[in-house]
């Protein structure tokens, strides 16, 4: 952990009760984790949605799979080119981290808006919506996780899988829904109505999070300093091997996770043939393993360590997509999506605590920031190249791809020396 800490730290477990409360409710722990809980399940319940309707934005606009890969691949991009210099910016707006959490999801809004409205013969301008959603969407994470790390920094891995069940239960329940609405209404027509919900949430969020950074700024004493000694801090913690090492490891399993996510809607629709309806409950199922799973997960990774969490679930899920080439159909399809969602969802969350545990908070969200941008550097050509596996071969080649990469992984994990999670006792002597 980052050096610096005063006496007061062994009391940091205790750190979700004695937050701030001169703000009355919003100041407390709980309602910041359930606050920022809820606004992660706005972003993931209309970007699954966006995932479930890929088929009928591929027929709409008469894409490639190449084509369809690159829409993916503009929302890896965009998502890496904003965190770089976002992370940054968080750490030294932090005073107004609800505003930029505000703007974030008012702006993930006007984004959908564009996406619906763009015409069938201007496929450029679906690209642009997409670019404004992935940019608001990846700029909320930063100063939300980086509260949750302050808040709770002895339950870091808890914490932040609890925040990714917010997405896990948007994800959930946003396929059947719109897999329902399907069956009334054209998917731009989905997206148009689906819009207006975040430009209104945003609203709420500043309210509940507008001093949300005042409470992080007046606990991180080591820095009420300048700028520059937030910088060289950021500095000395980007020269960590560890840190990049746990960063490739983000960016081979983003590679994975963003090839899989991008065409498995594709095969279960073209290759399947499944009904609309069908095919959402397949990814409904999905999501709904992980959200139990997910905090299970991230629980036993504090307790025992996030590498025998970790690599045990990265060969787990290159076994179950393996299988899914040879049984990919019928029951055993549907039995081999709940396996792999018991660590699907749950895997990113404990490698980002891991980051964290290296990092600590002082200059948590620069570092965030910086990582994701790395680690979307490397997502970002996997759909292009999943897209020409399919395009040219089959979805198996795509299962091959995807569990190739899950082992190597899985592989670099198993010889990283991870930090253990701390403990309260840590800074009881």
């Amino acid at each position: 952990m980052v050096e610096g800490h005063n006496d007061e730290d062994h009391h940091h477990h205790d750190r979700v009760d004695s937050v701030r409360t001169d703000h009355g409710v919003r100041g407390r722990g709980n309602f910041i984790i359930a606050g920022l809980t809820s606004g992660h399940g706005v972003f993931h319940w209309f970007l699954q949605s966006f995932i479930v309707l890929l088929p009928e934005i591929e027929t709409a606009f008469a894409l490639t799979k190449v084509g369809v890969g690159s829409i993916s691949t503009t929302r890896e991009m965009v998502s890496g080119l904003v965190t770089l210099p976002g992370g940054i910016l968080a750490d030294v707006f932090r005073r107004h981290w609800g505003l930029i959490l505000a703007l974030c999801m008012g702006g993930f809004g006007v984004g959908w808006f564009i996406i619906g409205l763009a015409p069938d013969s201007f496929f450029p301008l679906l690209l642009v919506g997409v670019a404004v959603v992935a940019a608001s969407a990846s700029m909320w994470h930063l100063p939300a996780m980086a509260s949750l790390s302050h808040h709770y920094s002895h339950r870091r891995g808890t914490a932040l899988s609890f925040h990714g069940i917010g997405g896990n239960i948007g994800d959930a329940v946003s396929p059947v829904i719109t897999g329902l609405l399907l069956g009334y209404l054209l998917w731009n027509q989905i997206l148009t109505i689906y819009a207006g919900i975040p430009i209104f949430v945003a609203f709420l969020v500043y309210w509940a999070f507008k001093n949300i950074g005042h409470d992080v700024n007046q606990e991180n004493h080591d820095l009420r300093g300048s700028n520059r000694g937030r910088l060289e801090q950021t500095r000395a913690i980007l020269r960590n091997p560890l840190l990049w090492a746990i960063t490739l490891v983000g960016g081979i399993r983003g590679m994975a996770f963003v090839a899989l996510i991008t065409f498995l809607p594709s095969y279960l629709s073209n290759d399947l043939g499944l009904s609309a309806l069908a095919r959402s409950v397949h990814f409904g199922l999905l999501v709904a393993v992980g959200i139990v799973f997910t905090p299970v997960m991230g629980y036993l990774s504090d307790k025992y360590g996030r590498r025998l969490i970790l690599v045990p679930g990265m060969l787990f899920l290159a076994g179950i997509v393996l299988l899914m080439s040879q049984f990919g159909e019928g029951v055993s399809l549907i039995v081999l999506i709940a396996l792999l969602g018991t660590f699907f969802y749950s895997d990113q969350p404990i490698l980002t605590a891991a980051a964290l545990d290296v990092v600590g908070e002082g200059v948590a969200t620069t570092t965030l920031g910086t990582l994701s941008f790395a680690r979307f550097a490397l997502s970002a050509a996997s759909p292009i190249l999943a897209g020409l596996l399919y395009e040219n071969y089959s979805m198996d080649y795509v299962f091959y791809y995807v569990t190739f990469l899950m082992l190597v992984g899985a592989i670099i994990l198993a010889f990283l020396p991870l930090r253990r999670p701390e403990s309260p006792a840590d800074h009881g002597h």
